[in-house]
């Protein structure tokens, strides 16, 4: 055996011409049966649903980007009636193909009809309707709208719509999903709405200003009424009552849900109750919700409802809808570069995507990212792909603190968040992602104390280094953003140099939370701090105390001391 290997070594060594294009096909014959028999994107299981979000269940769990790994073992076991070939492929059997018996599999048409087939099939919780025309200034759906670039499904569009009590959800552009109870557009043609959805390449998404729009058929009726409503609490009626809420109605038997049925029905984002009087209409400066008087004056009980409150002529009870209020949902890049680099700096778990979210919302301009995060991105962050010096963006998120990095901006809005709170905050994106938790294990491991040793003193020289190598830096707390956001806001916009109307930001106020906010509801059921991790990060506390002082600044807020 030996002796053969070696007149093979020499053989190759005389002729490696020989050698090399011998290994060259070997490869290439490797790769064309390996693409053969396992090229198939997601393997389709016999009898289960093609679709990712419908696959979810007791039997057959969604298993994402692992199912592409195990895809070729499990294309190689499937039934012949389940198997999917490559697109090179012609099947002989008369059974019609998942790509749909069109010829054009890339065109248009084809796609339609693979998207409508898939709509008869999801006809028990939803109904296609059509393809509409949409606008970005007057949108045909105005309730709540998300984005995902990456992940977007039709199902997901219609779960989250009929959630929150919608009537109707459409998709656009492959990516977004508007929610509303009325259509305000005309009919497009179907070969318009021509674009596959990022989650599911089977199913349409819309289109370029055209929407697929299905009318949701288990919607939950209490969400639609009264359930999905938010309480804003009890106002003094405004003084020019028809020009603040512009749309009433009398309402002889009054109650909550009737009252905010009837305000989502006119598409306004606010419904208040005046006794027998529904009146509708937007947060603004005739009626902005920020003096709220006492509940016992709207203590009124309605007509139709024993236990429920309905106001007053005097005093109105409101209620905000879960129609989206536009006003302040335009977003753009900045129409000439930017003079200055304005950065939006914090230590991690600070509240930094939410404050950007403000920003972009109240200024209608995108925020960049000293970094680039995919998620963020997919969530509608336009601004996450540019460079942070393109000059394209308002602001420039950074976790970043060192003088050279600090001196790199020219001014900055520096975000201080309570350090207990902020590094719990960091430690559930890290281990749970954005709007995820960390799991049990990892709080009772060893990375949590490892977290808090490398971390907290992280908290502290991050704020001690931007106060002094940053050019111009405005202080903001996440807890006075939280407590007092139009005032705060205010600041925030006057630093980075744009004029925001009030109306605006009173738009921001009903849209604050935005989509990456936690549930709140997998809070710890006990203290994960230790004593000795209180006494450190107090200490820390006291020292950046000490520094805002110093520069003649209010020190940290009070609850910074809750233990």
């Amino acid at each position: 055996m030996a002796k053969l290997l070696l007149k093979l070594q020499r053989y190759f060594r005389r002729k490696p011409v020989r050698f090399f294009t011998l290994l060259a096909l070997y490869l290439a014959a490797g790769s064309l049966v390996f693409l053969h028999s396992g090229f198939s994107g997601e393997p389709t299981v016999p009898g289960s649903p093609r679709s990712p979000a419908a696959a979810e269940g007791p039997g057959l769990p969604y298993l994402g980007v692992m199912q592409l790994s195990r895809g070729f073992k499990a294309a190689a076991t499937m039934p012949a009636g389940g198997r999917r070939h490559g697109p090179w492929f012609k099947s002989t059997s008369k059974e019609p193909s998942d790509r749909g018996k069109s010829r054009d599999n890339g065109g248009p048409r084809s796609r339609a009809l693979r998207g409508r087939s898939g709509r008869e099939k999801e006809e028990d919780r939803a109904r296609y309707i059509g393809c509409y025309e949409d606008n970005t200034r007057q949108r045909t759906l105005r309730g709540m709208s998300f984005f995902d670039y990456k992940k977007m499904t039709v199902f997901r569009c219609q779960d989250n719509c009929a959630e929150r009590g919608y009537l109707y959800a459409g998709l656009e552009f492959g990516a977004e999903c508007y929610c509303g109870h009325k259509i305000q557009a005309s009919n497009a043609s179907e070969s318009e709405c021509n674009m596959e959805c990022k989650g599911e390449r089977s199913n349409t998404c819309g289109g370029i200003n055209r929407l697929s729009i299905y009318r949701l058929e288990l919607a939950q009726e209490s969400a639609r009424r009264y359930g999905s409503a938010i309480f804003r609490g009890c106002f003094r009626r405004p003084e020019n009552v028809s020009i603040a809420l512009p749309t009433s109605q009398l309402m002889l038997n009054m109650s909550v849900d009737k009252c905010v049925d009837f305000c989502t029905e006119k598409e306004f984002p606010l419904a208040a109750l005046a006794g027998t009087t529904c009146r509708c209409g937007f947060p603004s400066t005739l009626f902005p919700l920020h003096e709220r008087e006492d509940e016992q004056l709207c203590a009124h009980k309605c007509a139709a409802e024993e236990f429920e409150s309905c106001g007053s002529a005097e005093f109105l009870l409101v209620y905000q809808t879960q129609v989206q209020d536009n006003r302040c949902m335009d977003r753009r890049f900045l129409p000439s570069r930017a003079k200055q680099l304005v950065a939006l700096a914090s230590f991690p778990g600070a509240g930094n995507t939410w404050a950007r979210h403000l920003i972009e919302l109240a200024t209608g301009f995108y925020t960049g990212s000293y970094y680039f995060d995919g998620s963020l991105y997919n969530k509608g962050f336009k601004g996450e792909r540019d460079h942070w010096r393109s000059g394209r963006t308002i602001c420039i998120k950074t976790h970043e603190s060192g003088q050279k990095e600090i001196e790199s901006f020219d001014s900055a809005i520096l975000l201080i968040r309570n350090p207990y709170k902020a590094l719990m905050a960091e430690f559930n994106r890290k281990y749970g992602g954005h709007i995820g938790f960390a799991a049990h294990a990892h709080w009772k491991g060893k990375e949590w104390p490892e977290f808090v040793a490398n971390y907290a003193p992280w908290w502290a020289t991050h704020t001690l280094d931007w106060l002094r190598y940053g050019k111009k830096v405005l202080v903001v707390h996440f807890e006075d953003l939280k407590r007092d956001l139009f005032v705060q806001l205010q600041r925030m916009v006057a630093l980075l140099g744009v004029t925001a109307c009030e109306d605006r930001l009173l738009c921001v106020e009903g849209q604050k939370d935005g989509n990456f906010k936690r549930s709140g509801l997998r809070k710890l059921e006990y203290d994960p701090y230790t004593a000795e991790m209180r006494k450190v990060i107090s200490g820390y506390i006291r020292t950046v105390d000490a520094a805002l002082k110093l520069r003649n600044l209010s020190g940290v807020p009070e609850d910074y001391y809750p233990r």
